[in-house]
Protein backbone atom coordinates (compact mmCIF):
# COMPACT_ATOMS: atom_id res chain seq x y z
CA UNK A 1 0.00 0.00 0.00
CA UNK A 2 1.21 3.81 -0.68
CA UNK A 3 1.83 6.25 1.76
CA UNK A 4 -1.41 7.93 2.61
CA UNK A 5 -1.28 11.52 1.90
CA UNK A 6 -3.09 15.01 2.48
CA UNK A 7 -3.37 14.94 5.75
CA UNK A 8 -6.21 17.29 6.66
CA UNK A 9 -9.53 16.81 8.29
CA UNK A 10 -11.48 19.58 5.00
CA UNK A 11 -13.54 16.89 3.67
CA UNK A 12 -14.76 16.33 -0.13
CA UNK A 13 -17.98 15.05 0.63
CA UNK A 14 -18.35 18.23 2.68
CA UNK A 15 -17.84 20.15 -0.23
CA UNK A 16 -20.20 18.47 -2.40
CA UNK A 17 -23.14 18.04 -0.30
CA UNK A 18 -23.06 22.42 0.40
CA UNK A 19 -22.78 22.60 -3.26
CA UNK A 20 -26.09 20.42 -3.62
CA UNK A 21 -27.69 22.61 -0.49
CA UNK A 22 -26.84 25.40 -2.55
CA UNK A 23 -28.67 24.28 -5.54
CA UNK A 24 -31.46 22.30 -3.52
CA UNK A 25 -34.56 23.46 -5.48
CA UNK A 26 -32.44 22.77 -9.24
CA UNK A 27 -32.76 20.42 -11.27
CA UNK A 28 -29.75 18.16 -10.75
CA UNK A 29 -30.50 14.84 -12.79
CA UNK A 30 -33.02 14.11 -15.90
CA UNK A 31 -33.57 10.52 -16.65
CA UNK A 32 -36.94 10.31 -19.42
CA UNK A 33 -39.96 12.21 -18.25
CA UNK A 34 -38.16 12.33 -14.84
CA UNK A 35 -36.63 14.87 -13.40
CA UNK A 36 -35.00 15.43 -9.55
CA UNK A 37 -33.64 18.35 -7.81
CA UNK A 38 -30.53 18.10 -6.02
CA UNK A 39 -32.23 18.72 -2.51
CA UNK A 40 -34.16 14.66 -3.37
CA UNK A 41 -30.31 13.61 -4.14
CA UNK A 42 -29.57 14.93 -1.27
CA UNK A 43 -32.81 12.90 0.77
CA UNK A 44 -32.06 10.15 -0.89
CA UNK A 45 -28.57 10.00 -0.48
CA UNK A 46 -28.35 10.24 3.30
CA UNK A 47 -31.33 7.72 3.68
CA UNK A 48 -29.64 5.11 1.56
CA UNK A 49 -26.17 5.78 3.63
CA UNK A 50 -28.18 5.00 6.70
CA UNK A 51 -29.65 1.58 5.09
CA UNK A 52 -25.62 0.93 4.42
CA UNK A 53 -24.99 1.71 7.99
CA UNK A 54 -27.72 -0.18 9.52
CA UNK A 55 -26.99 1.95 13.06
CA UNK A 56 -23.18 2.00 12.39
CA UNK A 57 -21.26 5.37 12.75
CA UNK A 58 -18.70 4.56 9.95
CA UNK A 59 -18.31 1.86 6.99
CA UNK A 60 -14.47 2.58 7.77
CA UNK A 61 -13.74 1.96 3.79
CA UNK A 62 -16.13 -1.41 3.62
CA UNK A 63 -16.34 -1.86 0.03
CA UNK A 64 -19.72 -1.68 -1.65
CA UNK A 65 -20.28 -2.42 -5.04
CA UNK A 66 -22.89 -1.52 -6.68
CA UNK A 67 -25.12 -2.39 -10.35
CA UNK A 68 -27.33 0.42 -11.07
CA UNK A 69 -28.65 1.68 -14.30
CA UNK A 70 -27.62 5.23 -15.36
CA UNK A 71 -29.52 7.96 -13.52
CA UNK A 72 -30.86 9.46 -10.02
CA UNK A 73 -30.51 5.68 -8.50
CA UNK A 74 -26.92 5.48 -9.48
CA UNK A 75 -25.95 8.92 -8.45
CA UNK A 76 -28.09 8.44 -4.85
CA UNK A 77 -25.95 4.93 -4.33
CA UNK A 78 -22.73 6.69 -4.99
CA UNK A 79 -23.09 9.26 -2.58
CA UNK A 80 -24.51 7.37 0.23
CA UNK A 81 -21.19 5.13 -0.17
CA UNK A 82 -19.30 7.93 0.43
CA UNK A 83 -21.29 9.46 2.69
CA UNK A 84 -21.53 6.62 4.99
CA UNK A 85 -17.50 6.14 4.49
CA UNK A 86 -17.37 3.49 2.48
CA UNK A 87 -15.55 2.77 -1.01
CA UNK A 88 -17.36 2.88 -4.20
CA UNK A 89 -16.81 -0.44 -6.55
CA UNK A 90 -19.26 0.47 -9.42
CA UNK A 91 -20.33 -2.72 -11.39
CA UNK A 92 -19.99 -2.50 -15.30
CA UNK A 93 -23.82 -3.20 -16.68
CA UNK A 94 -22.52 -5.18 -19.56
CA UNK A 95 -20.16 -7.18 -18.12
CA UNK A 96 -20.97 -11.08 -17.69
CA UNK A 97 -21.06 -12.72 -13.95
CA UNK A 98 -17.55 -13.81 -14.28
CA UNK A 99 -15.85 -10.62 -14.93
CA UNK A 100 -18.07 -9.00 -12.24
CA UNK A 101 -17.19 -11.67 -9.66
CA UNK A 102 -13.32 -11.34 -10.10
CA UNK A 103 -13.98 -7.55 -9.12
CA UNK A 104 -15.92 -8.55 -5.86
CA UNK A 105 -13.49 -10.84 -5.22
CA UNK A 106 -10.65 -8.62 -5.67
CA UNK A 107 -12.01 -6.25 -3.83
CA UNK A 108 -13.54 -8.02 -0.68
CA UNK A 109 -16.35 -6.21 -1.19
CA UNK A 110 -18.83 -6.52 1.67
CA UNK A 111 -22.05 -5.32 0.53
CA UNK A 112 -23.79 -5.39 -3.09
CA UNK A 113 -26.24 -2.66 -4.07
CA UNK A 114 -28.42 -3.35 -7.21
CA UNK A 115 -31.21 -1.66 -8.71
CA UNK A 116 -34.76 -3.73 -9.85
CA UNK A 117 -33.53 -4.15 -13.56
CA UNK A 118 -30.07 -6.08 -12.41
CA UNK A 119 -31.25 -7.52 -9.00
CA UNK A 120 -32.17 -10.75 -10.74
CA UNK A 121 -28.88 -11.18 -12.59
CA UNK A 122 -26.46 -10.72 -9.66
CA UNK A 123 -28.68 -11.74 -6.51
CA UNK A 124 -27.14 -15.23 -7.04
CA UNK A 125 -23.88 -14.66 -7.56
CA UNK A 126 -24.38 -12.16 -4.22
CA UNK A 127 -25.80 -15.48 -2.68
CA UNK A 128 -22.83 -17.78 -3.65
CA UNK A 129 -20.60 -15.60 -1.88
CA UNK A 130 -22.06 -14.80 1.03
CA UNK A 131 -22.19 -11.16 0.93
CA UNK A 132 -25.19 -8.30 2.15
CA UNK A 133 -27.26 -7.21 -0.43
CA UNK A 134 -29.41 -4.27 -0.32
CA UNK A 135 -31.84 -3.97 -2.84
CA UNK A 136 -33.30 -1.03 -4.61
CA UNK A 137 -36.36 -2.35 -5.72
CA UNK A 138 -37.79 -2.46 -2.29
CA UNK A 139 -37.27 0.63 -1.75
CA UNK A 140 -35.14 0.11 1.44
CA UNK A 141 -35.64 2.34 4.01
CA UNK A 142 -33.32 3.66 7.34
CA UNK A 143 -34.62 1.73 10.57
CA UNK A 144 -31.99 3.97 12.43
CA UNK A 145 -30.17 7.58 12.16
CA UNK A 146 -27.45 8.44 13.51
CA UNK A 147 -25.05 10.81 12.39
CA UNK A 148 -22.95 10.38 9.10
CA UNK A 149 -19.27 9.86 9.69
CA UNK A 150 -16.62 12.82 9.36
CA UNK A 151 -14.01 11.55 6.77
CA UNK A 152 -10.56 12.94 6.41
CA UNK A 153 -9.20 13.52 2.49
CA UNK A 154 -6.52 10.88 2.57
CA UNK A 155 -9.82 8.55 3.02
CA UNK A 156 -10.24 5.89 -0.19
CA UNK A 157 -12.90 6.36 -1.71
CA UNK A 158 -13.46 4.68 -5.02
CA UNK A 159 -12.04 1.50 -7.05
CA UNK A 160 -12.41 1.50 -10.15
CA UNK A 161 -10.81 -1.15 -12.67
CA UNK A 162 -8.38 -0.77 -15.39
CA UNK A 163 -9.31 -2.32 -19.12
CA UNK A 164 -7.31 -5.29 -18.12
CA UNK A 165 -5.88 -5.75 -22.06
CA UNK A 166 -2.13 -7.38 -21.11
CA UNK A 167 -3.64 -9.27 -17.91
CA UNK A 168 -6.00 -9.50 -15.15
CA UNK A 169 -7.69 -5.87 -14.89
CA UNK A 170 -6.01 -3.71 -11.54
CA UNK A 171 -8.36 -1.69 -9.24
CA UNK A 172 -7.09 1.74 -9.54
CA UNK A 173 -8.27 3.39 -5.63
CA UNK A 174 -8.94 7.16 -5.43
CA UNK A 175 -8.98 9.03 -2.44
CA UNK A 176 -11.72 11.39 -1.38
CA UNK A 177 -8.89 14.28 -1.78
CA UNK A 178 -7.83 12.76 -5.58
CA UNK A 179 -11.47 13.13 -6.32
CA UNK A 180 -11.85 17.20 -5.31
CA UNK A 181 -8.39 17.66 -7.47
CA UNK A 182 -9.87 15.83 -10.40
CA UNK A 183 -13.12 17.65 -10.14
CA UNK A 184 -12.29 20.69 -9.18
CA UNK A 185 -9.42 21.18 -11.91
CA UNK A 186 -11.50 20.22 -14.71
CA UNK A 187 -14.99 22.88 -13.00
CA UNK A 188 -11.55 25.70 -13.65
CA UNK A 189 -10.30 24.66 -16.56
CA UNK A 190 -13.56 24.22 -19.04
CA UNK A 191 -15.51 26.77 -16.76
CA UNK A 192 -18.29 24.95 -15.64
CA UNK A 193 -21.52 26.77 -14.36
CA UNK A 194 -24.68 26.01 -13.00
CA UNK A 195 -26.57 26.86 -16.34
CA UNK A 196 -24.80 24.11 -17.85
CA UNK A 197 -26.89 20.92 -19.13
CA UNK A 198 -24.86 17.76 -20.02
CA UNK A 199 -26.05 14.74 -21.66
CA UNK A 200 -24.08 11.75 -20.63
CA UNK A 201 -24.14 8.69 -23.09
CA UNK A 202 -21.19 7.10 -21.46
CA UNK A 203 -20.45 3.91 -19.34
CA UNK A 204 -20.74 4.26 -15.40
CA UNK A 205 -17.74 2.02 -14.30
CA UNK A 206 -15.36 4.71 -16.34
CA UNK A 207 -13.17 7.91 -14.93
CA UNK A 208 -14.92 9.54 -18.29
CA UNK A 209 -18.58 8.98 -17.33
CA UNK A 210 -18.00 9.34 -13.56
CA UNK A 211 -15.79 12.11 -13.21
CA UNK A 212 -16.02 14.36 -16.35
CA UNK A 213 -19.63 14.15 -16.64
CA UNK A 214 -21.63 13.87 -13.58
CA UNK A 215 -19.02 14.73 -10.93
CA UNK A 216 -17.97 18.16 -12.47
CA UNK A 217 -21.97 19.02 -13.06
CA UNK A 218 -22.77 17.97 -9.66
CA UNK A 219 -20.08 19.83 -8.10
CA UNK A 220 -21.14 22.60 -10.15
CA UNK A 221 -25.10 22.86 -9.73
CA UNK A 222 -25.77 22.24 -13.15
CA UNK A 223 -28.02 19.74 -14.64
CA UNK A 224 -26.93 16.02 -16.27
CA UNK A 225 -29.55 14.29 -18.54
CA UNK A 226 -29.17 10.36 -18.78
CA UNK A 227 -29.58 8.47 -22.32
CA UNK A 228 -29.03 4.81 -20.79
CA UNK A 229 -29.33 3.53 -24.46
CA UNK A 230 -27.26 5.11 -27.01
CA UNK A 231 -28.95 5.63 -30.38
CA UNK A 232 -27.48 8.23 -32.50
CA UNK A 233 -30.99 9.32 -33.48
CA UNK A 234 -31.61 9.63 -29.92
CA UNK A 235 -29.07 12.20 -29.19
CA UNK A 236 -29.90 14.09 -32.06
CA UNK A 237 -33.42 14.47 -30.82
CA UNK A 238 -32.30 15.45 -27.07
CA UNK A 239 -29.73 18.26 -29.27
CA UNK A 240 -32.92 19.30 -30.97
CA UNK A 241 -34.56 20.15 -27.72
CA UNK A 242 -32.33 22.61 -27.25
CA UNK A 243 -31.83 22.43 -23.52
CA UNK A 244 -28.46 20.43 -23.63
CA UNK A 245 -25.41 22.54 -23.89
CA UNK A 246 -22.20 20.56 -23.17
CA UNK A 247 -21.58 16.83 -24.56
CA UNK A 248 -18.75 14.48 -23.68
CA UNK A 249 -18.26 11.61 -25.62
CA UNK A 250 -15.57 9.10 -27.05
CA UNK A 251 -14.59 9.20 -30.50
CA UNK A 252 -16.79 6.60 -31.40
CA UNK A 253 -19.89 8.18 -30.62
CA UNK A 254 -18.77 11.02 -32.36
CA UNK A 255 -18.23 8.91 -35.53
CA UNK A 256 -21.72 7.50 -35.13
CA UNK A 257 -22.97 10.77 -34.98
CA UNK A 258 -21.30 12.38 -38.13
CA UNK A 259 -22.74 9.39 -40.05
CA UNK A 260 -26.20 9.77 -38.38
CA UNK A 261 -25.73 13.60 -39.63
CA UNK A 262 -24.54 12.55 -43.06
CA UNK A 263 -27.46 10.40 -44.13
CA UNK A 264 -29.82 13.47 -44.07
CA UNK A 265 -30.69 16.30 -46.62
CA UNK A 266 -28.48 19.49 -46.76
CA UNK A 267 -31.57 21.40 -45.07
CA UNK A 268 -32.12 19.17 -42.50
CA UNK A 269 -28.36 18.77 -41.52
CA UNK A 270 -27.89 22.92 -41.43
CA UNK A 271 -30.97 22.44 -39.07
CA UNK A 272 -29.09 20.33 -36.57
CA UNK A 273 -26.03 22.51 -37.22
CA UNK A 274 -27.98 25.48 -36.15
CA UNK A 275 -28.46 23.83 -32.76
CA UNK A 276 -25.29 22.44 -32.20
CA UNK A 277 -23.88 25.90 -33.07
CA UNK A 278 -25.29 27.11 -29.97
CA UNK A 279 -23.34 24.48 -27.19
CA UNK A 280 -20.63 25.87 -25.20
CA UNK A 281 -18.44 22.77 -25.10
CA UNK A 282 -18.33 19.63 -26.62
CA UNK A 283 -15.03 17.46 -25.63
CA UNK A 284 -14.03 14.23 -27.02
CA UNK A 285 -11.40 11.67 -24.99
CA UNK A 286 -10.59 8.03 -23.86
CA UNK A 287 -8.99 7.26 -27.57
CA UNK A 288 -7.15 9.38 -29.68
CA UNK A 289 -9.40 11.74 -31.81
CA UNK A 290 -8.71 11.05 -35.43
CA UNK A 291 -7.99 14.23 -37.27
CA UNK A 292 -10.87 13.29 -39.93
CA UNK A 293 -13.24 13.12 -37.79
CA UNK A 294 -12.54 16.25 -35.60
CA UNK A 295 -12.41 18.42 -39.31
CA UNK A 296 -15.62 16.38 -40.03
CA UNK A 297 -17.83 17.27 -36.78
CA UNK A 298 -16.48 21.08 -37.03
CA UNK A 299 -18.32 21.59 -40.46
CA UNK A 300 -21.52 19.46 -39.14
CA UNK A 301 -21.66 21.28 -36.24
CA UNK A 302 -19.96 24.76 -36.32
CA UNK A 303 -17.99 23.25 -32.94
CA UNK A 304 -14.41 22.55 -32.87
CA UNK A 305 -13.76 19.36 -30.05
CA UNK A 306 -11.80 19.81 -27.36
CA UNK A 307 -9.01 16.95 -27.10
CA UNK A 308 -7.78 16.25 -23.72
CA UNK A 309 -5.74 12.93 -22.25
CA UNK A 310 -6.30 11.15 -19.27
CA UNK A 311 -6.02 7.59 -17.36
CA UNK A 312 -8.00 6.03 -14.45
CA UNK A 313 -4.64 6.43 -12.40
CA UNK A 314 -5.18 10.47 -12.91
CA UNK A 315 -8.06 11.35 -14.28
CA UNK A 316 -7.20 14.33 -16.60
CA UNK A 317 -3.84 15.39 -16.88
CA UNK A 318 -3.80 17.79 -20.28
CA UNK A 319 -6.07 19.51 -22.15
CA UNK A 320 -6.68 21.60 -25.02
CA UNK A 321 -7.90 24.91 -23.80
CA UNK A 322 -11.04 25.76 -22.87
CA UNK A 323 -10.39 29.11 -24.61
CA UNK A 324 -7.56 29.80 -27.22
CA UNK A 325 -6.19 27.20 -30.12
CA UNK A 326 -7.45 23.48 -30.21
CA UNK A 327 -4.94 21.73 -32.22
CA UNK A 328 -6.35 18.85 -34.18
CA UNK A 329 -4.13 15.82 -33.08
CA UNK A 330 -3.09 17.15 -29.75
CA UNK A 331 -3.89 16.46 -26.68
CA UNK A 332 -3.09 20.05 -25.58
CA UNK A 333 -1.22 21.66 -22.32
CA UNK A 334 -0.91 20.38 -18.82
CA UNK A 335 -4.01 21.35 -16.63
CA UNK A 336 -3.92 23.81 -13.48
CA UNK A 337 -2.09 21.81 -10.78
CA UNK A 338 -0.72 18.75 -13.03
CA UNK A 339 3.03 18.38 -13.54
CA UNK A 340 3.80 16.55 -16.30
CA UNK A 341 7.61 15.50 -18.15
CA UNK A 342 8.57 13.44 -20.79
CA UNK A 343 11.27 11.01 -19.93
CA UNK A 344 13.44 8.43 -22.08
CA UNK A 345 14.11 4.75 -21.34
CA UNK A 346 16.70 6.13 -18.43
CA UNK A 347 14.11 7.99 -16.78
CA UNK A 348 15.97 11.50 -18.30
CA UNK A 349 13.60 14.31 -19.23
CA UNK A 350 14.27 14.45 -23.20
CA UNK A 351 15.14 17.95 -24.55
CA UNK A 352 12.39 19.72 -26.98
CA UNK A 353 11.19 18.29 -29.70
CA UNK A 354 12.06 14.28 -28.62
CA UNK A 355 9.39 11.71 -27.82
CA UNK A 356 9.09 10.15 -24.28
CA UNK A 357 7.05 8.90 -21.71
CA UNK A 358 4.88 11.00 -20.21
CA UNK A 359 4.82 11.19 -16.55
CA UNK A 360 2.38 12.90 -13.85
CA UNK A 361 2.99 13.77 -10.47
CA UNK A 362 -0.13 15.78 -8.55
CA UNK A 363 -3.26 15.76 -6.24
CA UNK A 364 -5.25 14.21 -9.04
CA UNK A 365 -3.16 11.10 -8.83
CA UNK A 366 -4.19 7.90 -7.38
CA UNK A 367 -3.03 6.51 -4.20
CA UNK A 368 -1.84 2.39 -4.86
CA UNK A 369 -3.95 -0.65 -6.95
CA UNK A 370 -5.73 -2.14 -4.72
CA UNK A 371 -3.71 -5.06 -2.91
CA UNK A 372 -1.28 -5.15 -5.61
CA UNK A 373 2.11 -2.79 -3.87
CA UNK A 374 4.57 -4.05 -6.05
CA UNK A 375 2.39 -3.26 -9.36
CA UNK A 376 2.20 -0.25 -7.54
CA UNK A 377 5.82 0.54 -6.76
CA UNK A 378 6.47 -0.26 -10.51
CA UNK A 379 4.01 2.72 -11.77
CA UNK A 380 6.06 5.13 -9.79
CA UNK A 381 9.27 6.51 -9.65
CA UNK A 382 11.70 7.08 -6.81
CA UNK A 383 10.72 10.54 -6.56
CA UNK A 384 7.00 10.12 -7.11
CA UNK A 385 6.18 10.28 -10.97
CA UNK A 386 3.34 8.13 -12.26
CA UNK A 387 4.47 6.55 -15.07
CA UNK A 388 1.68 6.67 -17.86
CA UNK A 389 3.29 4.32 -20.37
CA UNK A 390 2.21 6.44 -23.29
CA UNK A 391 4.76 7.90 -25.26
CA UNK A 392 4.28 11.92 -26.68
CA UNK A 393 6.05 14.70 -27.91
CA UNK A 394 5.79 18.42 -26.99
CA UNK A 395 5.67 20.46 -30.64
CA UNK A 396 5.04 24.70 -30.51
CA UNK A 397 3.59 24.37 -26.36
CA UNK A 398 0.93 21.21 -27.19
CA UNK A 399 1.59 17.63 -26.46
CA UNK A 400 1.05 14.92 -29.29
CA UNK A 401 0.24 11.67 -28.72
CA UNK A 402 2.69 8.81 -30.41
CA UNK A 403 0.86 5.96 -28.84
CA UNK A 404 1.10 3.90 -25.88
CA UNK A 405 4.49 2.42 -25.58
CA UNK A 406 3.57 -1.51 -25.31
CA UNK A 407 1.00 -1.42 -28.15
CA UNK A 408 1.27 2.21 -30.49
CA UNK A 409 5.19 2.15 -30.46
CA UNK A 410 5.96 -0.56 -33.26
CA UNK A 411 9.66 -1.32 -32.80
CA UNK A 412 10.70 -2.38 -36.45
CA UNK A 413 13.70 -2.58 -38.30
CA UNK A 414 15.53 -0.70 -35.64
CA UNK A 415 12.93 2.38 -35.88
CA UNK A 416 9.89 3.64 -33.42
CA UNK A 417 7.28 3.97 -35.34
CA UNK A 418 4.43 5.40 -34.09
CA UNK A 419 1.14 3.50 -35.25
CA UNK A 420 -0.93 6.64 -34.47
CA UNK A 421 0.43 8.92 -36.95
CA UNK A 422 0.53 5.58 -39.48
CA UNK A 423 -3.55 5.39 -39.20
CA UNK A 424 -4.20 9.43 -39.25
CA UNK A 425 -2.69 8.84 -43.14
CA UNK A 426 -4.73 6.30 -43.86
CA UNK A 427 -8.02 7.42 -42.55
CA UNK A 428 -7.42 10.49 -45.44
CA UNK A 429 -7.64 7.91 -47.77
CA UNK A 430 -11.22 7.86 -49.79
CA UNK A 431 -12.71 4.19 -49.13
CA UNK A 432 -11.28 3.74 -45.54
CA UNK A 433 -14.09 4.35 -43.37
CA UNK A 434 -11.76 3.38 -40.31
CA UNK A 435 -8.52 1.53 -39.16
CA UNK A 436 -6.24 0.42 -36.98
CA UNK A 437 -2.20 -0.37 -36.55
CA UNK A 438 -0.64 -2.48 -34.55
CA UNK A 439 2.74 -4.35 -34.53
CA UNK A 440 3.11 -7.87 -35.27
CA UNK A 441 6.03 -10.53 -34.39
CA UNK A 442 8.52 -10.78 -37.15
CA UNK A 443 12.11 -12.62 -36.31
CA UNK A 444 13.86 -10.73 -39.52
CA UNK A 445 12.68 -7.37 -38.43
CA UNK A 446 11.35 -7.74 -34.58
CA UNK A 447 7.92 -6.44 -35.72
CA UNK A 448 5.79 -5.76 -38.69
CA UNK A 449 3.68 -2.66 -39.54
CA UNK A 450 0.30 -4.33 -39.75
CA UNK A 451 -2.70 -2.55 -40.69
CA UNK A 452 -6.62 -3.72 -40.10
CA UNK A 453 -9.05 -1.49 -42.48
CA UNK A 454 -12.55 -1.13 -42.99
CA UNK A 455 -13.22 -0.22 -46.13
CA UNK A 456 -16.12 1.27 -48.21
CA UNK A 457 -15.96 -0.43 -51.40
CA UNK A 458 -15.87 -4.49 -51.87
CA UNK A 459 -13.88 -4.12 -55.03
CA UNK A 460 -11.19 -2.67 -52.64
CA UNK A 461 -6.96 -3.18 -53.53
CA UNK A 462 -4.48 -3.35 -50.98
CA UNK A 463 -1.76 -2.95 -53.51
CA UNK A 464 -2.85 0.31 -54.99
CA UNK A 465 -3.52 1.45 -51.27
CA UNK A 466 0.44 0.65 -50.25
CA UNK A 467 1.61 2.70 -53.86
CA UNK A 468 -0.33 5.41 -52.51
CA UNK A 469 1.15 5.24 -48.80
CA UNK A 470 4.51 5.28 -50.36
CA UNK A 471 3.76 8.78 -51.77
CA UNK A 472 2.89 10.17 -47.96
CA UNK A 473 5.41 8.24 -45.53
CA UNK A 474 8.68 6.58 -45.83
CA UNK A 475 9.10 3.13 -46.68
CA UNK A 476 9.48 1.81 -43.37
CA UNK A 477 6.45 2.98 -41.94
CA UNK A 478 4.42 1.57 -44.67
CA UNK A 479 2.30 -1.50 -43.43
CA UNK A 480 3.61 -5.24 -45.03
CA UNK A 481 0.40 -6.62 -44.48
CA UNK A 482 -3.55 -5.61 -44.70
CA UNK A 483 -6.56 -7.30 -43.63
CA UNK A 484 -9.95 -6.18 -44.41
CA UNK A 485 -12.64 -6.13 -41.44
CA UNK A 486 -15.94 -5.88 -40.88
CA UNK A 487 -15.33 -3.90 -37.38
CA UNK A 488 -12.78 -3.48 -35.08
CA UNK A 489 -12.57 -5.38 -31.65
CA UNK A 490 -13.50 -2.39 -29.09
CA UNK A 491 -13.89 -1.84 -25.06
CA UNK A 492 -16.87 -0.31 -23.67
CA UNK A 493 -15.59 2.90 -24.02
CA UNK A 494 -14.85 2.15 -27.65
CA UNK A 495 -11.15 1.79 -27.56
CA UNK A 496 -9.77 -0.51 -30.38
CA UNK A 497 -8.61 -3.43 -28.56
CA UNK A 498 -4.95 -4.14 -30.03
CA UNK A 499 -4.16 -7.10 -28.35
CA UNK A 500 -7.13 -8.73 -30.14
CA UNK A 501 -6.80 -7.34 -33.29
CA UNK A 502 -3.50 -8.53 -33.14
CA UNK A 503 -4.76 -12.05 -32.99
CA UNK A 504 -6.23 -11.74 -36.66
CA UNK A 505 -3.04 -11.66 -38.22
Amino acid sequence: MRKLQHKTTEQFMLKLVANATKYAQQRAIIVGEQSFTYQQLLDASENLAQVLLAGQTDLSEKRVAFIVSPGFDYVAVQWAIWRAGGIAVPLCISYPLPSLQYVLEDTQAEIVVADAQYEAFIRPLVAQLQLSFVSLQSKPQATATVALPTLEKNRRAMILYTSGTTNLPKGVVTTHHNLEAQISTLVEAWQWRSTDHILCVLPLHHVHGIINVISCALWSGATCEFLPQFTAEGVLNLFNQGKINVFMAVPTIYFKLIAALESLSDTEQQQHKAVLQAFRLMVSGSAALPVSVMEKWQHLSGHRLLERYGMTEIGMAISNPYTGERKAGYIGQALPGVEVRLVDEHNQVVPTGEAGEIQIKGANVFLEYWNKPEATQKSFTSDGWFKTGDVAVVEEGYYRILGRDSIDIIKSGGYKISALEIEEILRTHPVVADCSVVGVPNEEWGELVAAALIVKEDSFDTQTLHAWLRERMPAYKTPRKYLVVNELPRNAMGKVTKNDLKKLF
